[in-house]
């Protein structure tokens, strides 16, 4: 994807101009250790639930079918559209959707319709034993596509458009499409998880355990987290999640570092939860699970939701990577970044070439700089 400068970085800062709201880091960049357990199950980890057996399996099927909200994104797309992958890899675009429909202004007022909070693009290896994730950065400057809208016309092209507003624009179909122009790869599958699901889907686990590094507070969402060892029920998961201004740089940057370490601390919580002891809990769960999620058509179904399951699954867990889209900040609107061309090539075409993500792609990225001060378990 080009930008005007059509070079990695944006040009220097004006005299006399205050530098971005990111602002750079002070220390030098650490390198990570992989990061593990991610996303096998997520929240679809209840849809196991589905498998309780007995005379009933057919009308709960059918229930738990009827929950399910789908867009057809093949009818909303067309044809102008990368090419499918035909050697068993799949790309499942992930998204976390802010819509405030419901919460009564709870989330933030004056804010209408809805947008990407979180979009992960979710790459399984044709031998689906093998995974990468690739965070997209909510506050990056992109060049959106013309995309249809739900209730009829036409969503214009926008140059230097923040990725996010794709989804108010035309829903899920356009930012699929933003991230189709974006990295080249055809999405065989969207998955969207709303705020009012995730909150009832983590109190109905119990909550999940975290330990904190240091203190976090944030106003603007509310979490007030003292150092050490937690049991985030939903509404304070919900607030982790959405927190930026009280981590790292206070930009997206530091709230996806927060959404890796929750979706680990998920993923261990559903995984030591008895599904199978427990068939009236397994199916509140899967219950809540299939109202909170909406997906493409073709994936709209409990026992696709569930073969997908299955081969997330399947996934050991140093088998999955997980990295940020390589960004810089731009210098021409503070708090925004921008993405790296080249390195972000490196990523994308190993994604379509059905190989790991090398390294070297996110060497000069201004994200995943520092070590969440969020980890799973007490």
């Amino acid at each position: 994807m080009q930008h005007e400068s059509g070079n990695e970085h944006p040009a220097p800062l004006s005299a006399g101009a205050q530098p971005p709201a990111y602002g750079p880091p002070k220390t030098r960049r650490s390198r990570r250790k992989p990061r593990r357990k991610l996303l096998r199950v997520v929240v679809f980890s209840a849809l196991g639930a589905v498998l309780v057996g007995g005379g009933g399996l057919a009308y709960l099927w059918s229930h738990l079918d009827g929950n399910l909200k789908s867009t057809d994104i093949n009818a909303a797309l067309g044809k102008d559209r990368p090419g499918a992958q035909h050697n068993g890899s799949m790309n499942i675009l992930l998204l976390g959707s802010d819509s405030r429909a419901g919460t009564h202004g709870k989330y933030g007022k004056g804010i209408s319709g809805a947008r990407s909070d979180t979009a992960m693009v979710l790459h399984v290896d044709k031998t689906h034993e093998k995974a990468s994730v690739v965070s997209v950065p909510r506050d990056t400057m992109v060049d959106r596509p013309a995309c249809a809208k739900p209730d009829g016309g036409t969503a214009p092209a926008s140059h230097r458009s923040m990725f996010n507003e794709a989804y108010q624009a035309g829903g899920p179909a356009c930012t699929v499409k933003t991230v189709e122009s974006m990295s080249g790869l055809r999405m065989d599958h969207y998955l969207e998880v709303d705020f009012k699901g995730f909150k009832k889907l983590i109190d109905q686990l119990g909550g999940v355990d975290i330990t904190t590094s240091k203190a976090i507070k944030d106003s603007n969402s509310g979490l007030s987290l003292t150092a050490g060892k937690h049991t985030l029920k939903g509404n304070e998961a919900l607030e982790l999640v959405r927190t930026r201004h009280g981590v790292g740089d206070g930009s997206d940057l530091g709230r996806i570092q927060l959404q890796q370490a929750f979706i680990k601390a998920l993923i261990h919580r559903a995984e030591t939860t008895d599904l199978v002891g427990d068939p009236a809990k397994s199916y509140d769960l899967a219950d809540t699970a299939t109202r909170t999620v909406s997906a493409d058509s073709e994936l709209a179904s409990a026992g696709k939701l569930l073969g997908l399951a299955k081969d997330l699954k399947g996934i050991s867990p140093g088998h999955m990577n997980m990295v940020t889209m390589p960004v810089t900040y731009d210098a021409k609107d503070p708090g925004r970044v921008l993405p790296l061309t080249k390195a972000d090539h490196k990523v994308w075409n190993a994604l379509r070439a059905d190989r790991p993500i090398p390294k070297s792609a996110t060497d000069s990225s201004v994200g995943d700089r520092s070590e969440s001060p969020v980890s799973a378990g007490t």
